[in-house]
């Protein structure tokens, strides 16, 4: 499946490593910084749909001490964490709680266990896992549905079945109208979806002009 425009930010001071993912990861826009703390300077800027963070990094840096300031800047976003030399019980507490990572991936890399990985990460983790969570706490009435809030748990459902939809489909123009009944909703509110998604950078602007409202 092809995850059209779907940004993965790589967080590894090995060159050669980095280009191992470039090559295995052809289908997403990389984003690439050689320190954990660059990377949190970025996430004031973008947030990507996956952090890839390897575990050893330039400066001394621990990719794993840095998983609670990741995810207080994009608490959302899976991480897959890359290591070598995290013995058994340091891997299994870096994922657990609620800082942990999605998944681990042991070096030397395996591309094809990489590929799906990533894979699973944009495609059931991020904005998928917290439809899940608003969802549950919903029917457990731990959250007072009222209109805005229904609103925008079903917002975040479409937006993510509009990602998934629009990625398979690399080039394909967005079609309003189509989209509208698919979803049962107005054209109009397709069309503030897609500028949503856009603006977030989930999508190419070329999905989606306001001539086509």
């Amino acid at each position: 499946m092809s995850h059209w425009q779907a940004t993965i930010l790589v967080i590894e001071d090995d060159p050669d490593q980095v280009t191992l993912y470039r090559k295995a990861l052809k289908d997403f826009r990389l984003r690439t910084v050689e320190k954990a703390s660059d990377a949190l300077s970025l996430l004031e800027e973008e947030i990507p749909d996956v952090i890839i963070l390897d575990h050893v990094l330039a400066d001394g840096e621990r990719g794993a001490d840095f998983m609670p300031a990741l995810k207080a800047k994009a608490g959302h976003v899976p991480i897959v964490l890359i290591t070598g030399t995290l013995n058994v019980p340091s891997q299994l507490k870096a994922l657990q709680g609620a800082d942990s990572a999605h998944f681990l991936i042991e070096k030397p890399v395996d591309v094809t266990e990489l590929r799906a990985v990533i894979n699973r990460a944009t495609d059931e983790c991020g904005l998928a896992e917290a439809v899940r969570s608003i969802r549950s706490l919903e029917r457990a009435e731990m959250i007072r549905t009222s209109e805005p809030e229904r609103q925008f748990a079903e917002r975040l459902a479409r937006q993510h079945e509009l990602v998934k939809g629009l990625r398979a489909n690399p080039g394909q123009r967005a079609n309003i109208s189509a989209l509208s009944r698919e979803f049962k909703v107005s054209r109009r509110t397709i069309a503030r979806d897609l500028q949503d998604l856009i603006a977030r950078g989930q999508l190419d602007p070329s999905a989606y002009t306001d001539e086509e409202t």
